[in-house]
């Protein structure tokens, strides 16, 4: 039949790239899945909390006004990150997530890999880069293994 079945690694990767298209974030689109023995526990994109107006209903982007670089000065923005939804959809419905995999479009950020550490998650499974040392350098002082996997939405 030629049936082209993706691995788990693909599967979880196309379903992140979904889930970023929901993000409401102007600057970019991120979307993450937390997974343990292959099920999901919880999804997560990128924007402001439930109930909060967006930054296009606030009249644009703080972090572009101020002209805040990529990677820095985290506070000075109105959403979460997608990683961190997804820390917070797991809490609220009571899944742990000790020894899960993030499947996430972009690398963790050092907040994130942050609450990634102490949410024990076990292994990063990314597709984008993002320039951040002390990230990476922590969660490997964590022993949490990082993949790069490049994908391309089809």
């Amino acid at each position: 039949m030629g049936n082209s079945r993706p691995d788990w690694d693909e599967y979880f990767m196309s379903m992140v790239y979904l889930i970023s298209r929901r993000s409401t974030c102007i600057r970019r689109r991120v979307g993450a899945v937390i997974v343990k023995r292959n099920q999901i526990l919880a999804t997560g994109y990128n924007g402001v909390p439930s109930g909060i107006e967006h930054c296009c209903e606030q009249g644009g982007c703080l972090r572009q006004k101020l002209s805040v670089p990529s990677g820095q000065r985290h506070e000075l923005c109105r959403g979460l990150h997608a990683e961190q939804n997804a820390i917070i959809q797991a809490a609220v419905h009571g899944a742990s997530i000790d020894d899960g995999i993030l499947y996430c479009t972009t690398m963790p950020c050092i907040v994130c890999a942050k609450m990634l550490i102490n949410a024990g998650i076990k292994k990063v499974v990314y597709s984008e880069g993002y320039k951040d040392e002390l990230a990476i350098e922590m969660m490997n002082q964590a022993n949490i293994l990082i993949q790069h996997y490049p994908f391309e939405e089809k």
